[in-house]
């Protein structure tokens, strides 16, 4: 199985839609998703994410299917209480850099500005939500990895639409990188394509491959302009 995550088009944040910039761009991404064989189309619910699925839906003529867990993460004081830059987890994860902490350590979680901070529960709802998701297509975690409940002959490709935030904290679970070192590593473009490989093969601890990361060519090469200007 391969995961095609596609960040959402320049957004309207305000009206959760994207602009026309953005509209664009989930243009382009559709096209340079034709060539990639997807099966299925997946989205978050939420406004900006869909609209850029709907691209690749009309592209593809498939229809789009919901993942709920995958919305964008918030974050936040969890008790009123100050934390740095209100607890905007890629400034937490800069400042931890400039004061020598570890971004891998698995006590990321520990560090003062995450401890109490409202992220840590969607991330939570991404983990579990996507290992729910995983499990529809035969893989189920188990430890730090997934046993794999059947053989495919060839690679099931599904594209799933959705945020900076989410797709940090699904990706960095898949392969087993903290939270917080996938914020430092996963700065997602527009449109930006990742695609990771589940192994075909049956058995326990199948373990997943990052076969491409934050892919933008289709709007960093010129075609952005040649498109906008038709």
């Amino acid at each position: 199985m391969r995961i095609i995550f596609v960040r959402h088009g320049e957004p309207d944040y305000e009206h959760d839609c994207l602009t026309e910039t953005g509209k664009v761009q989930a243009l382009l991404a559709a096209k340079r998703l034709k060539s990639e064989g997807i099966s299925e189309i997946w989205a978050s619910p939420m406004g900006r994410a869909r609209q850029t699925a709907q691209a690749a839906s009309e592209e593809l003529g498939l229809p789009i299917k919901t993942v709920e867990c995958m919305r964008e993460v918030t974050w936040g004081s969890a008790d009123g209480n100050p934390i740095f830059s209100d607890g905007h987890p890629w400034n937490i994860v800069d400042d931890m850099a400039r004061k020598g902490v570890p971004l891998n350590s698995p006590d990321w979680c520990k560090y003062p500005d995450f401890s109490n901070n409202r992220v840590l529960e969607c991330i939570d709802t991404v983990e579990k939500g996507i290992d729910k998701w995983l499990e529809g297509f035969g893989y189920y975690r188990n430890g730090e990895y997934y046993d794999h409940r059947f053989a495919e002959d060839d690679h099931r490709t599904v594209a799933l639409f959705s945020h900076g935030g989410s797709s940090s904290a699904a990706i960095g679970h898949i392969i087993n990188i903290p939270f917080s070192y996938a914020c430092a590593l996963l700065h997602f473009e527009f449109t930006g394509i990742t695609i990771i490989r589940m192994d075909r093969k049956a058995g326990p601890g199948t373990l997943p491959c990052l076969e491409l990361c934050n892919d933008s060519k289709h709007i960093t090469e010129g075609h952005y302009f040649r498109l906008k200007d038709k």
